[in-house]
């Protein structure tokens, strides 16, 4: 867990008797602001990945030594006594996690503080640091199922498109055109709101198993002039192979033809695994040139704390694959220079809209997030969850941790959160900026109204018409919503004015 959080030390070798860092770190000049300090996530030294294990025995070993060292000065219940109030966030003496530590280390006589030096090791005195951290009192945040179902009042639904075999994602090209993708490995086009039966030839070939297959869908926002399609599947690491990672690769579309092809993201060989869950995946642009997708966990927790595993991400790339110079981890060795946000379990939404990078992902047995993704960020996954196992017992005991991302909303029963899209146009110009937000599980599409990086509510325009798999604005203002079962697209317009 420290080497997530106190990018500081990662540079020092602090372990038993050996002092000498923290000494060193003691006569260094003065402690950085915390805005001012080298974000963890863009040091060059490689870490290692945060396990609950390892969180659980840091705290249980930083609990041991306050209360043997700390807890007669500052109250065992970190309250305060002698010494000063340790969780009111009021910090006189030392305010970063470098003039902390250096505090400890060597004390400070005008005040009564003694010196650690010789009686905690470097590790023992991060362990203590990271316990006070923790107890500070959380404020969790409230789950998000109790949305009032009003789409009947204000919503027409019809179907659009029937006979389609689960599919997954689908965007307008134009006003008449658009492409479908079918999770079996077929992109489908549909023509004046006719379903082609051919589907498109020479697309890349897929594993389709369990959660994977042909995945997400998306156009470049230069479309009319370079023509760009992209697609994330599940790709197996050789024909037949029972390995995948998902994958994602631009082209275009000449006739019924799949052609130009370019591979952005191809995780190393060495990654590819066996598994039928978790695949992500979502795409979005932002207005700065660059493309965002999600990978999954892949069904390994522990993963998704490895910034040298491509799983469990939030990537981010320039359009024509080459990677942003300012990535958090571009500059770590071993890293995938690719990941702009790590912690994640299986994100299947994701738009930008704004300058907000909005996510929602899968929690287990309730916890599924709705996000906002930021630079190097940690999202806890597995280390916090709002969540519990399948099985109904304990995951975590922790929903916060220092250094871990909080959800923006959670919902707890799991929704099973899928797609994501911003309500635009005058069609519903009502309810321009929200977000729509499907729900698998319940057969839900959700309307959720937010202001800036604030949630404000939400409510229940459809319910038990299908899986909602995705959800698109049309070119003609309509919300078109994509259900894997059934196999259909309803076709979402109002009902009345809307409010």
């Amino acid at each position: 867990m420290r080497n997530l959080k106190w990018g500081v030390f990662l540079t020092l070798t602090i372990s038993g008797a050996i002092f000498g860092a923290v000494v060193a770190l003691a006569q260094s000049p003065a402690s950085q602001s915390p805005a001012s300090q080298t974000p963890v996530s863009q040091s060059p030294v490689s870490q290692s990945p945060v396990t609950l294990q390892k969180v659980k025995t840091e705290l249980a070993n930083g609990e041991r030594l306050y209360a043997q060292h700390c807890a007669d000065c500052h109250g065992a219940d970190l309250q305060g006594g002698l010494g000063s109030n340790l969780v009111d966030d009021i910090w006189t003496l030392a305010q970063t996690n470098t003039e902390i530590a250096r505090l400890i280390a060597l004390g400070d006589a005008d005040v009564g503080m003694p010196e650690f030096t010789d009686v905690l090791s470097g590790g023992e005195i991060l362990d203590v640091l990271d316990y006070i951290r923790n107890q500070k009192p959380k404020q969790k945040i409230k789950a998000a199922t109790d949305a009032d179902m009003v789409g009947d009042h204000l919503v027409n639904t019809a179907v659009w498109l029937d006979g389609l075999e689960t599919p997954w994602s689908m965007v307008f090209l134009d006003k008449s055109h658009a492409l479908i993708t079918e999770k079996t490995g077929r992109l489908r086009r549909v023509v004046d709101g006719t379903l082609r039966d051919k589907p498109v030839v020479g697309t890349p070939a897929v594993w389709n198993g369990g959660q994977g297959g042909l995945l997400d869908l998306a156009i470049d926002p230069d479309y009319a002039d370079n023509g760009w399609i992209y697609l994330t599947f599940s790709h197996p690491l050789k024909p037949g192979s029972d390995k995948a990672m998902t994958k994602l690769v631009r082209g275009k579309l000449t006739g019924n033809v799949w052609s130009d092809e370019q591979v952005l993201f191809e995780a190393k060989p060495e990654h590819y695994m066996k598994g039928r869950v978790h695949f992500g995946s979502r795409i979005t642009f932002d207005d700065e040139g660059h493309v965002f997708f999600s990978v999954g966990e892949r069904g390994q927790k522990d993963m998704a704390q490895d910034v040298m595993r491509p799983n469990g991400k939030v990537h981010r790339l320039m359009r024509d694959g080459s990677i942003p110079k300012d990535n958090p981890f571009a500059q770590q060795a071993d890293a995938y220079p690719s990941i702009y946000s790590y912690g994640n379990r299986n994100p299947q939404g994701l738009i930008w809209t704004s300058g907000v990078l909005w996510e929602t992902e899968h929690g287990p047995k309730g916890g599924d997030e709705l996000n906002i993704i930021k630079s190097g960020a940690n999202y806890g996954w597995p280390v916090i969850s709002y969540g519990r196992n399948y099985s109904g017992t304990e995951l975590t005991p922790y929903t916060h941790m220092k250094g871990m991302e909080q959800p923006i909303s959670q919902w707890t029963p799991s929704i099973a959160a899928n797609g994501l899209e911003l309500v635009s146009g005058e069609m519903f110009k009502e309810w321009n900026g929200y977000l729509l937000a499907g729900a698998l599980k319940y057969k839900e599409l959700r309307l959720i109204k937010i202001d800036g990086k604030k949630y404000i509510s939400e409510q229940i325009l459809l319910k038990g018409r299908g899986r909602v798999r995705d959800i698109t604005m049309g070119p003609d203002g309509a919300i078109y919503v994509i259900l894997n079962k059934p196999g259909q697209v309803l076709r979402l317009t109002p009902k009345r004015d809307v409010k």
